[in-house]
């Protein structure tokens, strides 16, 4: 049974991680991490979590202190928390799920280098759907991409930091190679005032507003035509599921740098 620690129990995704992981036969909940100064560190998990029952498993504000008894940590919180995870990680050589985004192309590389040292899976997007709405994105640009207008339209809730998000910004990266190019040579990002198209680029509009919990919207436009492909969560239940999938994933595994796309098969 796969040991596992959860980074931030409380928080929105924190909380629905917990709660899945602790559903599942094959998953046993070592201990949470709370920042420090957080009033529930000290309870019990399942009480922060609010599982509706205790489960005899602390929360506690140091990771080194109880890292060596798990199997594997997820990781869903902020990208400052994110990095001293991944360090200690690195050090007590222990599997990581991270799903925070926000990081600097600097931050990315750092993950991107833990690969050498552990089984590291880094997800901006853990929903199923989202990841074969990934596989249509790349599709429809490479067999028609360059006779197309690309525009992303991304929702979120209000409380979300960075824009666009992860998961829209993977997307671009997705199509933006699907067309020999770069997203960063390509994209655009919101217009104002006289603003014609650039041919060939791909546009970025991020919409924050009251709880909603993820949507993304590309839209193909072509002459007479056009195609919208869309996913929307409900809640975000499935991103907690599609986690720990991730994190059973990592079982066993070597050293490596893996992603959604390992744990569902897509070639």
């Amino acid at each position: 049974m796969m040991k596992v620690i959860v980074v931030g129990p409380k928080g929105k995704m924190g909380r629905l991680i917990t709660q899945a992981a602790a559903s599942r036969d094959d998953m046993q909940l070592i201990a949470g991490i709370a920042p420090a100064g957080r009033d529930y560190i000290g309870s019990d998990l399942g009480t922060a979590a609010m599982l509706g029952r205790e489960i005899g498993v602390p929360v506690v504000d140091n990771l080194e202190d109880v890292i060596d008894s798990c199997d594997v940590i997820i990781d869903f919180s902020t990208k400052e928390m994110a990095m001293t995870v991944l360090d200690l990680a690195i050090a007590h050589k222990k599997a990581l799920v991270c799903g925070t985004t926000g990081f600097t192309p600097e931050e990315m590389q750092r993950f991107m280098d833990a690969a050498a040292h552990i089984p590291m899976l880094y997800a901006a997007n853990t929903s199923k759907l989202v990841n074969i709405m990934n596989k249509l994105l790349e599709l429809v640009v490479s067999t028609a991409g360059n006779e197309l207008d690309i525009e992303i339209l991304e929702m979120h809730d209000q409380w979300k930091k960075d824009a666009p998000s992860g998961t829209s910004k993977e997307m671009g990266e997705i199509m933006a190679h699907a067309l020999g190019k770069e997203l960063p040579d390509v994209a655009v990002y919101g217009r104002e005032g006289a603003a014609p198209r650039i041919k060939g680029s791909i546009g970025y509009h991020s919409l924050r507003a009251g709880n909603i919990p993820s949507s993304h919207t590309v839209f193909f436009g072509g002459m007479g035509e056009r195609l919208e492909i869309t996913h929307h969560s409900y809640n975000w239940e499935c991103f907690a599921r599609g986690a720990c999938d991730c994190a059973a994933y990592l079982e066993g595994k070597a050293p490596g740098f893996y992603t959604i796309k390992d744990v569902l098969n897509f070639s």
